[in-house]
């Protein structure tokens, strides 16, 4: 009989798993991470659990009167109901899940051990409260089926580790290495498009930073004309960026920032340190030379490493000892304006980027391809024809007259300032200043102190505040009403409810900041 039971979960279990496997997907396959997220969210069943224990109860009070096919019914038949209202998150995900190869193999395995699971509560005995244990279970068949993939997954991505350090090695372009706690993807585009203007110039696109994502890009997209080679390095811990660094050994490594973004992961700015600097080292190793904000001299390892290597290091910023000189910087209505000293020379930089924070990665990216070997007055020329980047401080003029800027990528509290300022800067005479934000995210303890403090910013620059997912945005929310109770703070579950408003109220005069977007696993709480 508790065969019935069984074909009722296997339906459930699968389509329950492609739910944790969205949410497992944007953890980058993190069992530990995930695992913490769903206890921390109490991403646990209810609905189904409950209907179970209520149907237990029941099964204790008649005992042996009912026929032994009438609990194994109810319990396939509640799991049956349970998979007919489970969203498919590969259509209905702000981001939907994307089936890879690599997600199909955990999901087909995480599918036959929820079959084990099932089986075992069939074993077991008649019990309904066997079944509420095996649908609690169902996120661990995902983990337990990564893990059991481990050693394979290891091979398959040794194999494109190899192939792609082969084509590199064969291809030869000159690897630039960019990280950073903040500004690296920036820099990457700016200095991508200046090397285009003087030859052939691969980067790699949009928020790429993994081992496996630069692998791909080698193999499927560098090519032997490419004389240059930029590549976006992802610190997800010590050792990460060394790893990286030897898929791309970096003729040049460029070190935007050190500050509290992912500080979740490292716990110390003096962690991030180190670990942004195993870029620098690599550089070293590889005969090449960094190219460093000033700002990072704040830190003990930062200022030792140029102690020793002042030679084979390049400093930017508005400090005297710097080799490019910040002299003035300012945002005007069409773009960003530079003032930088290099090598005795004075030079204006612009380029039609938002954001006062954007004037340094422009000057990183001015002494990178002067380094390389580029004429400081070509670089000015390439500046200026700088096409604005996705989804961070984009202005996009709207049909009715309204100005959205763009900033959904941005997760760092120096950015989040910068955006803000840039509200008074485009306002329109006689229109509000909108802000929409889920707040930043992987602040770790500094998450409660860093929206507060945003929020008493965004009082002296918003009109309006629209608080997207408010078990997240709280403290910046709550700041900002302190701070300035005579504004207008709306509350808002999804970004969708956000839209809603907009599109109800949005004036033509209206400017709307949009400050970062959230993954499905962070927007909104899971309620199973």
């Amino acid at each position: 009989m508790s065969l019935i039971a069984l074909i009722g979960f296997l339906p459930f279990a699968a389509r329950r798993l492609l739910t944790y496997l969205h949410l497992f997907q944007q953890e980058e396959y993190d069992g530990p991470r995930f695992l913490r997220w769903i206890v921390a969210n109490q991403g646990f069943d209810r609905r189904l659990s409950l209907a179970l224990l209520a149907a237990f109860v029941g099964q204790l009070v008649v005992r042996n009167s009912a026929p032994a096919w009438l609990f194994p019914a109810i319990v396939g038949s509640l799991c049956l109901g349970a998979a007919t209202i489970e969203r498919d998150p590969r259509k209905t995900g702000k981001k939907p899940l994307a089936m890879t190869t690599r997600a199909k193999r955990i999901f087909a395995l995480a599918v036959t051990l929820t079959l084990l699971i099932g089986a075992a509560a069939a074993l077991a005995g008649p019990w309904v409260i066997l079944w509420a244990v095996a649908v609690q279970l169902v996120p661990l068949a995902l983990v337990g089926g990564n893990l059991l993939l481990m050693p394979f997954e290891q091979r398959v991505q040794n194999r494109y580790w190899q192939e792609a350090r082969a084509i590199l090695t064969r291809m030869n372009p000159a690897v630039i290495g960019i990280t950073g706690s903040y500004g690296k993807t920036s820099v990457k585009h700016i200095l991508g498009h200046v090397l285009e203007t003087a030859a052939p110039t691969l980067i790699t696109p949009g928020s790429v930073n993994t081992a496996m994502g630069i692998a791909r890009i080698i193999r499927e997209r560098l090519q032997p004309h490419h004389r240059y080679f930029v590549v976006e390095m992802g610190a997800y811990g010590i050792g990460s960026i060394a790893r990286l660094c030897a898929l791309t050994p970096p003729k040049l490594g460029i070190i935007s920032a050190i500050g509290k973004a992912h500080y979740e992961r490292f716990k110390s700015l003096d962690a991030v340190s180190h670990a942004k600097f195993e870029l620098a080292e690599a550089a070293r190793d590889n005969g090449g030379r960094a190219i460093i904000a000033a700002d990072v001299l704040e830190f003990p390892w930062p200022r030792e490493f140029v102690q020793r290597h002042a030679d084979l290091v390049t400093i930017v910023g508005e400090t005297e000892e710097s080799a490019l000189h910040i002299s003035a910087l300012r945002q005007e209505s069409d773009g960003i304006v530079v003032s930088v000293t290099w090598r005795g020379g004075a030079y204006e930089l612009r380029a039609p980027l938002f954001g006062l924070h954007q004037g340094r990665n422009m000057a990183l990216a001015f002494a990178a391809a002067c380094e390389l070997g580029l004429a400081p007055e070509d670089v000015v020329a390439s500046l200026r024809s700088t096409p604005q980047i996705a989804h961070r401080l984009e202005v996009k003029p709207q049909p009715g007259g309204a100005i959205l800027i763009d900033d959904a990528y941005n997760s760092n509290p120096v950015g989040f300032a910068s955006a803000l300022s840039l509200l008074d800067t485009l306002q329109q005479p006689g229109g509000r200043r909108i802000l929409v934000t889920p707040g930043m995210v992987e602040l770790g303890s500094e998450h409660e102190a860093e929206h507060i403090r945003i929020g008493r910013l965004a009082a002296d620059h918003v009109d309006v505040l629209l608080a997207v997912a408010p078990h997240r945005v709280g403290p910046l929310a709550s700041a900002f009403k302190e701070a300035a109770p005579q504004r207008e703070v709306v509350s808002c579950a999804t970004f969708a409810d956000a839209r809603g408003w907009l599109d109800r109220n949005l004036g033509g005069r209206d400017i709307v900041l949009l400050e970062n977007d959230l993954p499905d696993l962070l927007e909104q709480k899971l309620r199973l």
